[in-house]
């Protein structure tokens, strides 16, 4: 079974992908795709960390709850996980609704890299 520096190393590998990918406009869909990612593993990595189960979601929000539930300072990334949670779905298939630019990108970089640095901060 993964342990938490597993899930750390694919969360970390997912923000980095997505720093690649932010390059070429061709690619920011991608981009914000793996900081929905790099959130994701973040917090299940944490949820690891406390001996629970690791819920079937890719929903940030459930996520985000389970781990404020184990740590109340979770609740101060609230927004981020919000935020990112759309990038899960809307940026893998075609979508006429979806649009994302550099500096959504850049945003989403940027809160991706802020709950994966919290989680490391109360991991070691």
């Amino acid at each position: 079974m993964p342990g938490v520096k597993d899930w750390l190393k694919k969360a970390s590998s997912d923000l980095k992908a997505s720093k690649k990918l932010s390059d070429d406009d061709e690619t920011l869909d991608c981009s914000v795709f793996h900081t929905h990612q790099c959130a994701e593993k973040a917090l299940k990595s944490f949820i690891v960390l406390a001996q629970k189960c690791i819920p079937r979601t890719h929903d940030l929000g459930l996520l985000l709850d389970h781990c404020v539930a184990i740590n109340d300072e979770f609740a101060l990334l609230r927004n981020e996980s919000r935020a990112l949670n759309r990038y899960g779905h809307e940026s893998r298939y075609p979508n006429d609704n979806f649009n994302v630019d550099r500096k959504n990108t850049e945003e989403a970089i940027g809160m991706a890299e802020k709950i994966l640095i919290n989680v490391k901060n109360k991991v070691s």
